[in-house]
This record gives structure tokens, C-alpha cells and sequence, in this order.
């Protein structure tokens, strides 16, 4: 489980123009969108699990998956999950509330809000070890970095978004997982780089 920071419209588009491998199809999003819609506002109204729908196709693929709330243009909460073991309409469904109630940098998601919520999913590609940072591209690129026994993550909008060269994004991600600013030019580091398919809400 990780958090994760939100990105604009044009920048989804951007980013997920890199995405490696088959993409999922745009009816199979519209479906993840509204399971995590409905997840959380079972979640939050009644506090409640909906009943996961029978997974099969696109939605009972084996990804990683983010789920990002935002709400009058300010994130709310991100969560997702890294490993690939899970089907997607799962990962989306449970996600999507740890998002809403357990993102530990807001409140939880209060039934008022539910209108005014906006709801981005990432869709990640398999993770591909790097010899080194220098393999990383900002802007197309998500990065994790792991170094004696902590890790981190970056989804691929977040360096884009915030302005930040490649350095200045092994920096952030260093402090992200506890360890010294400049960690990330020991050799005992450990990248990993995807891409992710970003849809959302309008």
C-alpha cells in the first residue's frame, strides 16, 4: 500500500501515452470508475462492502492500480496497491475506500463530501528493474526506489506535476521513504520503473 499525488486532465492524457503494454479498453475503465464509486459510497453511507461483482476479461487482470480522490481541485486521498496478484475490479473496489477512510494525511471522506469528489484510477504496467537512475525519463516514467529494507514510490504525473528534473524526483523519493536526500547515488539501491493508464472523472 501506498500514497500518491494527484495530476491535471492533460497531463493523464500525456502520461498515459506511454503506457507499456496493452492498455485496457475505454468501456472497462467506465466500469472500474463506477465500482470505485460505488465502493465508496457504500463504504462511507453505510459502512459497508458492496458485493464484488463476478471479475472476468479486463477487470479480472492481474495489476497494480492507484485510486486518487480529489475534491474543488485538491487532493483528498491515495492509495493503490504495487504487486500485480490481484484482479483490477478488486484492487479498484478496495482501494478506492482505503483511499476515501485510511489515507492517513486526511480526515475520512465525510458523506457530504461524496458529491463533490472526484475519482482517478492508475492503472500500472509491470514493474521492470533499472541498472540505474539514469534509465528513469521523467514524465512517462513511475519510479520505486528500495534501500535497506525501505521503499518508495512515484507514480509517473507526480515529477511532471510538481516541475521536478530527474534529480530533484530521486531526491523527494529518497525522503519519501526515509532515507538520506541523496541515498539514490549508493550502489546498494534498487530502481524500478512502469508506466501507468491514468482515466478519471470529468
Amino acid at each position: 500500500m501506498d500514497k500518491e499525488h494527484n495530476s491535471g486532465t492533460s497531463l493523464k492524457k500525456e502520461v498515459s501515452s506511454h503506457f507499456i503494454g496493452e492498455p485496457i479498453g475505454k468501456d472497462t475503465e467506465t466500469e472500474l470508475l463506477s465500482l470505485a464509486r460505488k465502493s465508496i459510497t457504500s463504504a462511507v453511507r453505510e459502512g459497508k462492502k458492496i458485493q464484488l461483482p463476478n471479475l472476468s476479461g479486463e477487470m479480472a487482470l492481474h495489476r497494480g492500480a492507484f485510486v486518487t480522490l480529489t475534491r474543488h481541485g485538491q487532493l483528498r486521498g491515495c492509495i493503490g496497491r504495487i504487486a500485480g496478484d490481484t484482479p483490477l475490479g478488486q484492487v479498484v473496489a478496495e482501494y478506492a475506500v482505503l483511499s476515501a477512510l485510511e489515507d492517513n494525511r486526511f480526515s475520512p471522506v465525510r458523506t457530504n463530501e461524496l458529491d463533490s469528489i472526484k475519482i482517478s484510477i492508475s492503472v500500472m504496467s509491470p514493474m521492470k528493474e533499472i541498472s540505474g537512475p539514469e534509465e528513469f525519463k521523467v514524465g512517462i516514467h513511475g519510479i520505486l526506489i528500495q534501500k535497506n529494507g525501505r521503499q518508495a514510490i512515484f507514480l509517473p504525473q507526480v515529477a511532471p506535476e510538481q516541475g521536478w528534473d530527474r534529480d530533484t524526483t530521486l531526491d523527494h523519493l529518497c525522503l519519501k521513504a526515509w532515507l538520506p536526500e541523496k541515498a539514490w547515488k549508493e550502489p546498494d539501491c534498487k530502481f524500478f520503473i512502469y508506466t501507468a493508464q491514468i482515466f478519471g472523472e470529468e
